[in-house]
């Protein structure tokens, strides 16, 4: 395993500039997911690393050494694809040995390889088998097996569990996590799937438009997000976010509900409270806001229910077993810590006072 270091990474495909300015740098043994929306630029990133695409402008540096002007075959990474890419006439054995093919190992070597990599991904079983008679999750398990059996310093995967059920691709998240743990490589993921980010990854890396918006771990992510369009990415179902003006130290929203949140500097400018489903609370005293419950979503352990407010509709959670009935009213607070405040134009986070 190795670290990867990007630096001033950009991309144009003629006058379109698809990557702006990306900068990371990744630990050896780290896992580091790239995850944001359509057209965000993660996988490009991802082909930029492994070789597959020209870099316009900055360096990739893989254990300290620029790899710019390597062929892919020399960069010693290895690549899992959505497709799975393992060849249908050949054995499972034969499909993760297939990196070993031009290497200077023996064959007592590359048998000893191929077995060592299978017993980690528990597929010795499977071995002797084709791909058509293999699940969807065993295949994606050969896949990741050839990329395994070469031992490269990076491993990188461009949305593999895509063409999975869900309940496969719940399977294959844990598989890849406890692979991790086992064998210590250095990953990066990629997926538009913040779900999959969420529960795997040391650190994230949220993109949009091709600049990186924010890194940091899951819970940084969550919980304290840098601006609007991450507090709205991560998180399901995504954050409440209700417009209103700084002024005086407070924070006014429609329908004159105050909220006693000093903000920096900050004075008649216009806000995006910002506050997540599950940081709502019903409560029978005083309350920041109050609605009708409009729709119920039950979930079995909790409900979410659709409130329409003065300022709109908001989204809480309620207990599964009793959950309000439909258009009855609820009053909500929310702890000062759970509300956050973003610049309505910018879209950052604003810092509150002391």
């Amino acid at each position: 395993m190795s670290s990867l270091a990007i630096k001033n990474l950009t991309k144009e495909y003629g006058r379109t500039v698809v990557l702006h300015n990306i900068n990371l740098e990744i630990q050896a043994g780290e896992f580091v997911v790239l995850v944001g929306p359509s057209g965000c630029g993660k996988s490009t990133t991802l082909r930029l690393i492994a070789g597959l695409e020209e870099v316009t402008g900055g360096t990739i540096e893989i254990g300290g050494h620029v790899v710019n002007d390597l062929e892919p075959k020399d960069r010693n990474i290895a690549m899992v694809f959505q497709n799975y890419a393992i060849y249908p006439h050949m054995t499972v054995r034969r499909n993760i040995g297939f990196g070993l093919r031009n290497s200077m190992k023996t064959r007592a070597e590359r048998d000893a390889r191929i077995e060592e990599v299978a017993g980690i991904l528990g597929m010795t079983d499977l071995l002797p088998r084709k791909p058509s008679q293999l699940s969807g999750g065993q295949r994606q398990r050969v896949a990741i097996g050839r990329a395994m059996v070469r031992d490269p310093a990076v491993f990188l995967f461009d949305e593999p569990l895509s063409n999975l059920d869900a309940q496969l691709r719940t399977q294959m998240r844990l598989e890849i996590k406890k692979l991790h743990k086992r064998v210590g490589a250095t990953i990066v993921f990629v997926t538009h799937d913040q779900i999959e980010a969420m529960t795997m990854a040391d650190r994230i890396v949220i993109m949009k438009d091709g600049r990186i918006q924010q890194i940091g771990t899951p819970s940084e992510l969550y919980h304290a997000p840098a601006n609007i369009f991450v507090a709205g990415f991560i998180g399901s179902p995504s954050m409440n976010m209700i417009p209103g003006v700084a002024s005086g130290g407070d924070v006014h929203l429609v329908g004159g509900v105050s909220l006693p949140i000093g903000i920096d500097g900050v004075d008649a400018r216009n806000v995006t409270v910002g506050i997540r489903p599950e940081d709502l609370h019903p409560t029978d005293g005083p309350a920041l806001f109050s609605g009708a419950v409009n729709v119920r979503e039950p979930l079995g352990h909790e409900t979410l229910i659709y409130v329409d407010t003065a300022f709109g509709e908001i989204i809480a959670k309620a207990d599964g077993r009793a959950p309000p009935e439909l258009g009855e009213k609820v009053n909500f607070n929310a702890a000062p810590k759970d509300i956050h405040i973003f610049d309505s134009e910018s879209g950052a986070v604003l810092t509150r006072a002391c």
